[in-house]
């Protein structure tokens, strides 16, 4: 199927900087859809300064963890990450702190799903006990409503 292929329809996604190809074998006539997204060459600086390449699978998996049972489609998911992978590379820095990346990936998923995002913070704040988890869940209970609220997801 490789290299034999013939492009039927292009979409660019703005807010999440990529293409998606609709795509067509030439051999054999099956239809697939591609996705193209810009490559992400930025140095992660961890809390102890060490420096390490930029892991797209580490958000995903991430993410995919805090969205378990949520009814979350995985485009949805897949759409998310390329999102956070287009605002880092909008920034045009070759290194960025983790916690930045962090950071922007709790404040995305706070608007996606309330739930995932408080799994998500859990682990990423470290609560110690549930008083750190009751306090988050009191400030996003104020805030506007996410795609999903409650526990019947």
């Amino acid at each position: 199927m490789e290299g034999n292929t013939s492009v039927l329809d292009s979409r660019s996604n703005e807010e999440t900087a990529s293409i998606r190809r609709r795509r067509e074998c030439g051999s054999c006539g099956k239809r697939f859809t591609t996705y193209e997204r810009p490559e992400v060459r930025i140095s992660v600086v961890k809390k102890d300064g060490h420096k390490e390449p930029f892991r797209r699978g580490k958000i995903v998996d991430g993410v995919n963890k805090a969205c378990v049972n949520r009814g979350i489609a995985p485009e949805e998911i897949e759409n998310f990450v390329l999102k956070i992978e287009g605002e880092l590379a909008s920034k045009g820095e070759r290194e960025i702190p983790a916690h930045q990346i962090g950071e922007q990936i709790m404040k995305n998923l706070r608007s996606l799903d309330k739930v995932a995002y408080l799994r998500f913070a859990s682990v990423y704040k470290s609560f110690d006990d549930i008083n750190q988890f009751l306090d988050e869940v009191k400030e996003i209970a104020g805030g506007g409503t996410g795609k999903k609220n409650d526990g019947d997801g």
